[in-house]
Parts: C-alpha cells; sequence; structure tokens
C-alpha cells in the first residue's frame, strides 16, 4: 500500500522550473530518500507534499488525501521537520514540548505520555528545564523530530534532518528514523549526504527539478553502474585527474573527500587488473606520488556522479 502517490508534480517560479513532471509512490513505512545536490528541488517538493507550497500542476496523494484539494488534512497526518532548526531556542525543553502537543490537540493522559515518549527519545529526561538554544546539534535534532512525531503521524518528512551534525549524532539520528519505519510510520528523508542514502529501503535521486533514477541501493548501484573503479590515494590529487581525464580507456574520474575515483569505459572490465597497473605508471611518470590504488565497489555517490555526467552529456 502506498502512503504517497506523486503524479505530474511540478512547481514553476515565472519562467524559471524548480520542480518539473516528477511522478513516483512511496510504500507504507519504508524509509524513503530523496536524493540531489542543493539547489536540485528537494526542499520545493517535500513543501509541497507537507501541503505548505501550492503546486504549479500536477497532484500527489499522501496520507490518502490531495496536497491541492485537502491540505488541512494533509498537515493533520503528517509530520514535519524542516531543514532549519524548527524549534524555540529561548524556550525550554519542556515548553517547547508542550507547544507541539498543544498544536496537535493532545491532553491528558495521552499529553503527558507521548511527553515522556519525546524526552525519552531525544535523551533529555533530566534536562527538560534546560533551555533549547543550550543544546547541541545532535540533541536539538532529536529533540525537533520527537516534537515532529508527537502526534504519532502516519507520515514524517525530513528535510536535512543532519546538516551540521557530527558522524555519531547522524548515526543515532538514523537509529532513531528506523526505529520510527519499524513502528509503520513512512519516513520521507531529502539529504545530500549520499552515505546516509544506504540506509533508506528505497531512494529517488533529483537533478535540476526532474527525476533521474530509482530503486533501492543495491538496484542503483547494479542497474547504473557496473564499470570497474578505481580508487586512488595520490598527490597532488588534482593534477592526477588532469593527467588521468586524458586517458582514452577512463570514462571519468571525481574527487572523493581526499581520494579520487577513477571509473573505467565499460569494454574494460575484462583490463581492470592491467589497467591498475598501467594507472600507476601513468601517474608516476608524471611526477605524482602514489600511495595506493585499489578496484572497490561502487558507492551511491559513483552512481549519482555517473547519472550527472550522462544528464550533462
Amino acid at each position: 500500500m502506498n502512503s504517497i502517490e506523486v503524479k505530474n508534480l511540478t512547481k514553476k517560479y515565472g519562467k524559471f522550473t524548480s520542480v518539473d513532471n516528477i511522478s513516483f509512490d512511496v510504500k507504507e513505512g519504508e524509509v524513503f530518500g530523496f536524493l540531489g545536490a542543493n539547489g536540485a528541488g528537494k526542499s520545493t517538493t517535500i513543501k509541497m507534499l507537507c501541503a505548505i507550497l501550492q503546486s504549479t500542476s500536477g497532484d500527489a496523494m499522501v496520507a490518502g488525501y490531495s496536497i491541492n484539494k485537502d491540505p488541512d488534512m494533509v498537515k493533520r497526518n503528517i509530520g514535519y521537520m524542516s531543514q532549519k532548526f524548527s524549534l524555540y531556542s529561548d524556550l525550554t525543553i519542556e515548553e517547547n514540548i508542550n507547544f507541539f502537543a498543544s498544536v496537535y490537540g493532545l491532553e491528558g493522559e495521552k499529553f503527558e505520555e507521548r511527553k515522556k515518549w519525546v524526552l525519552e527519545t531525544a535523551g533529555l529526561e533530566d534536562r527538560k528545564r534546560s533551555l533549547t538554544g543550550t543544546l547541541s546539534t545532535g540533541f536539538k535534532q532529536r529533540l525537533a523530530l520527537g516534537c515532529a512525531v508527537i502526534h504519532e503521524p502516519k507520515i514524517v518528512f525530513l528535510d536535512e534532518p543532519t546538516g551540521g551534525v557530527d558522524p555519531v549524532s547522524r548515526k543515532n539520528f538514523w537509529d532513531l528514523i528506523n526505529e520510527l519505519s519499524s513502528k509503520g510510520i513512512t519516513v520521507f528523508v531529502t539529504t545530500h549526504y549520499l552515505d546516509e542514502a544506504e540506509f533508506c529501503n528505497r531512494i529517488m535521486m533529483i537533478d535540476a527539478g526532474k527525476i533521474i533514477a530509482g530503486g533501492s541501493p543495491g538496484e542503483l548501484k547494479s542497474r547504473y553502474l557496473s564499470n570497474p573503479i578505481f580508487e586512488a590515494e595520490c598527490r597532488p590529487a588534482d593534477t592526477a585527474i588532469n593527467v588521468l581525464d586524458e586517458v582514452p580507456w577512463i570514462k571519468s574520474t571525481a574527487f572523493f573527500g581526499e581520494y579520487i575515483h577513477i571509473t573505467l569505459k565499460s569494454s574494460e572490465s575484462g583490463n581492470a587488473a592491467e589497467r591498475k597497473t598501467e594507472i600507476e605508471g601513468i601517474l608516476e611518470k608524471n611526477n605524482i606520488m602514489v600511495n595506493r590504488i585499489e578496484r572497490i565497489a561502487p558507492s551511491l555517490e559513483d552512481v549519482f556522479v555517473n547519472l550527472l555526467e550522462k544528464e550533462s552529456e
């Protein structure tokens, strides 16, 4: 059963098209990743699905309600955590929880039960009278998520929820996302951290307002990138990329943190072991210090880079 059904959804600002005729479904209870670079159309899409922003054309059914015809019912049945911290820093943790509980009409025993759950989930039972602004980013995000789902919605939308959060807090946050999913809540999350996308059941990739690929992490890797990929640790890395971009049997190169990823053309699959030695020789011949070159399995970031290159072609 689908929690979200998007049909030909479009958003234009004058002559500029932010979201361009996109269609997809999200299954009930799944963690659905909506991926793309900054400016790709992720936040605009999520705001339309939350009935915050009016679409130019097309429609979507969210929790069984049309975002165009029944925006108020959509809002009652979802939780939303915005890209920017959405709580009030000058209120205490308890006051923020009380405020959001009142917005969703929680009272009596139900209110006390959900308030206790939010404090426990955020790990803030002993700090409920502290000002929210004094919390670390990781605790703020957990509290914001707790407040977004305090009314137990069927669907929760998370817009770039782990921006600026340290790696340990990011992992803890994703543990919480998986806990929500295990309870049957559909989690729709936008992110540009492609390593996080590995935690999603399914993924949709968007670029310049258009859907460019979709599927599970495994499906995307097998469907869109079967070419051999090497990771090289060398310096200077920028010189290495310039040199390797001139090699005819290399499809593409890209920076990945401190390393570079080298994708061979598909016809080179059978020669991958030989090509590794040749790459090392080419780099050393150009006075590039090579510490390591090894073949790796493709990541979702490799898939995304490859798809963007196809789009530009």
